[in-house]
């Protein structure tokens, strides 16, 4: 191009749109001119369109600055994605739906925390605390419900990975594009997952969005197609055919990462706050016994310290700080806490019934024993479960692009 690159670049994937195209590119074009304070691109990709959505493009491109056309042969959102940004000169790569459901006040609070380095990715979110979203009812529960399959499947922690509204540093996605297999609409699920797999951080913007009547997407196809690439995932997961080792390596050559707690250091923390964890059930358990019977007083000591158990090995032993997904693992570690529960229940329970007379002394010794067999599958369920990045690497805060002047 002769100069350098601008630092957003802004992709509209389309396929016959131009009942849409025009209008929608003047008024994004024109509200990033007056309100985006850094240089941009707007990147019409048309997917094999075979109306006059390729023609509309070319027109736009001669007569507006920053608006250039690409035409793929092919259809296919991902492809088209992927085609701009592995090509593009920008520093931030963007991408939005043409109908522009998403209101455009959020592409600065979308773009400048990739800007400034503060993050790695960033992605709208219609299911965060903010969001104000207008669409159906079939639609609201589709979607809410393929965020829950990734979130208990894939163990993800972003709240919406369907909206279309994402961004990514240029030196990040080098690193993804070549991993990811999807060229439909399951692209940037894939780019998602693997980008938070690699430790990258992630940005969650809420955002206003606003259903398009006449959006021409067939959910029953799309659906099924990221049903097929979820699957495809969890075998890759399950296998260890996911080329997560090639992805760690080629992210950690371009950004400074800072290693959690490394297992060794993991099991000694762990261990720490399990004995201080013991202490506090013995004495509310010891509080608890004369007012109601062994079974209450166990259950309610170690649902106490269970929920505190969580909160500090989720800080101290995993290293985890961020109050991303933090609801999340609370539950979770109750759900570990039922298991420890079934153990230590049992062996009071087996108590009871071969001694009878048993004493408190007797009785703290059985819980205690159970209560270390309890520890050894919690911790096992702890960094496999329900902080399954524990092991891997997280990104420091990452030196800021150069800025410049448009």
């Amino acid at each position: 191009m002769g100069r350098a690159g601008p630092q957003v670049d802004i992709a509209i994937p389309v396929h016959n749109e131009e009942g849409d195209l025009e209008e929608s590119i003047r008024r994004l074009h024109g509200y990033l001119s007056s309100a985006l304070p850094f240089s941009f691109r707007i990147t019409v990709a048309d997917n094999a369109s075979t109306d006059r959505t390729w023609s509309i493009a070319r027109s736009l491109q001669r007569e507006l600055s920053d608006v250039v056309a690409v035409h793929l042969d092919e259809k296919g959102r991902g492809r088209a994605l992927h085609r701009v940004w592995a090509h593009s000169d920008a520093a931030v790569l963007a991408y939005m739906d043409v109908d522009l459901s998403t209101d455009l006040a959020a592409v600065l609070p979308l773009v400048a925390p990739l800007v400034s380095g503060h993050s790695d990715m960033a992605i709208g979110t219609r299911l965060a605390h903010g969001s104000r979203v207008v669409r159906g009812a079939k639609r609201e529960v589709i979607s809410r419900c393929y965020n829950l399959l990734l979130h208990t499947t894939l163990a993800a922690g972003f709240s919406d990975a369907q909206c279309g509204f994402k961004a990514i540093r240029a030196d990040r996605a080098r690193a993804l594009l070549p991993l990811v297999k999807d060229t439909g609409w399951f692209f940037d699920t894939e780019l998602l997952f693997l980008a938070e797999r690699a430790g990258m951080r992630i940005h969650e913007v809420p955002v206003d969005w606003v259903d398009d009547p006449d959006s021409r997407v067939d959910i029953v196809t799309t659906a099924v197609a990221d049903l097929r690439g979820v699957a495809r995932l969890v075998r890759g997961l399950v296998t260890g055919s996911l080329p997560l080792t090639t992805l760690l390596e080629s992210t950690s050559a371009e950004q400074a990462v800072q290693a959690r707690p490394g297992l060794v250091s993991q099991l000694a923390r762990f261990s720490v706050v399990g004995v201080v964890s013991t202490v506090a059930y013995v004495l509310l358990y010891l509080t608890l016994r004369p007012g109601i019977p062994a079974q209450g007083a166990n259950a309610l000591a170690l649902l106490a310290t269970a929920v505190a158990n969580t909160a500090v090995n989720r800080r101290v032993t995993f290293g985890i700080r961020s109050p991303r997904a933090h609801l999340r693992h609370q539950l979770q570690g109750i759900a570990v806490f039922g298991v420890g529960l079934v153990l230590t229940g049992g062996a009071l329970a087996a108590l009871h019934h071969f001694a009878p007379e048993a004493g408190r002394g007797l009785e703290i010794a059985v819980l205690v024993t159970a209560g270390a067999a309890a520890t050894a599958v919690r911790f096992v369920l702890f960094r496999s479960w329900v902080f399954p990045g524990a092991s891997r690497p997280t990104a420091t805060v990452l030196p800021s692009l150069p800025r410049s002047p448009r």
